[in-house]
């Protein structure tokens, strides 16, 4: 199920990419000839207009066939007014043609816009205020710490888990009191083991802990697990404040993404980059599947943080990459003469190149992970 589910994410973000290429192409008086969901062979397509639509057999993403975008090498030597060629990507002004390589990485950008503020409508588990109880939905008692060392630690407990409940013989404890849950640790004169009910991952676990005196540096005395306890809850924002703070959250995640690309991205030329730092497909469908298990809110969530991540690394100036055919585009516009196919082409394959390669090195260092 998590593979079709990061297929699904996928899909839905490359389709978004390349539906503001169809867009704008359009807008700019491009001839648009084919928009396709998956990659050929084609499975399934109608015509409507000069545009084919086409569902194909490999789900991995879509495409959007622009005419023209190769026009020096199909139509050599000809002339804007034949055969339509005026239509072409190659044969319109050059801000049209920066516009419409812009706009699938603006439009993946909305799109992570759209799904942030999805998710503050909806709302998603974070830490409550006293006062935020009360109206709150899904209120629970999260680990926030575990102390290195600790009876806690030694039990497997981890930040994440919600504790659902706690058992010690006849005696127990559930709700979302955390001073109720410290109370009834700190009451183990016995130091009988406790039973907690935690949740992990959407799975139910049942771990054994013994409280320990002298865990808590700060009081010494008393009974301890060694955990940091939360209230966390769902907030829902309002309709009025959600797409405020929807733009003012994505500019913040976009803002932070950039900077750390360009850590990783410098960091690659001084032989230091972190790879732990960065996941390749497994890691992020491993991601998308941690996600989809917590609920749609974070399922959003991590598809709006994918969107932003795409979006910044398509802009980068790198050939077969929008952000390096708009390097071409502002190098036509500053020569006043278009590259030449080959020189472009072969550039091309040497960024598509190096691309695979860094993909294959991630990838490399997610399975790492995995073991």
């Amino acid at each position: 199920m998590s593979i079709l589910i990061f297929v699904a994410v996928l899909v839905a973000l490359i389709v978004v990419h390349e539906f503001g290429h169809f867009v704008v192409a359009n807008l700019s008086g491009m001839r648009v000839d084919e928009f396709g969901i998956g990659y050929p062979p084609r499975a399934w397509g109608f015509k409507k207009g000069e545009t084919e639509y086409t569902l194909n057999w490999l789900p991995f993403g879509g495409f959007v066939k622009i005419f023209g975008e190769d026009m020096e090498e199909k139509l050599p030597g000809a002339q804007p007014s034949e055969a339509g060629v005026s239509r072409a990507f190659s044969a319109r002004p050059r801000i049209l043609q920066a516009a419409t390589l812009v706009a699938g990485i603006a439009m993946n950008l909305l799109f992570a816009y759209v799904l942030i503020t999805a998710t503050l409508l909806m709302g998603t588990p974070r830490a409550l205020a006293p006062e935020e109880y009360a109206t709150a939905k899904n209120v629970s008692v999260a680990i926030a710490g575990v102390l290195p060392e600790s009876p806690a630690a030694r039990a497997g407990l981890i930040p994440g888990d919600y504790v659902v409940s706690a058992t010690q013989g006849d005696s127990s404890w559930s709700g979302t009191d955390t001073d109720a849950f410290t109370a009834f640790v700190a009451s183990d004169t016995a130091k009988d083991p406790i039973t907690l009910s935690v949740l992990r991952g959407g799975e139910e676990k049942s771990l054994t802990v013994t409280p320990q005196a002298g865990t808590i540096a700060s009081d010494p005395t008393r009974p301890a697990l060694g955990v940091q306890l939360a209230v966390v809850g769902v907030v829902p924002v309002s309709i009025l404040h959600a797409p405020i703070e929807g733009a003012v959250l994505t500019w913040e995640i976009t803002k932070e993404t950039a900077v750390a690309l360009v850590h990783f991205f410098g960091g690659i030329f001084s032989f230091s980059a972190d790879l732990s730092q960065v996941s390749g497909p497994i890691g992020i469908a491993g991601a998308v599947g941690n996600a989809s298990s917590q609920g749609l809110a974070s399922l959003l969530t991590i598809t709006a943080l994918i969107s932003i991540n795409l979006a910044l690394i398509n802009i980068l100036p790198v050939p077969a990459l929008d952000g390096g055919r708009l390097m071409f585009v502002l190098i036509e516009s500053i020569t006043r003469r278009p590259i030449k196919p080959s020189v472009a082409n072969a550039m091309n394959t040497v960024g598509f190149g190096l691309l695979i390669l860094l993909m294959l090195v991630v990838t490399a260092s997610d399975v790492f992970k995995l073991f």
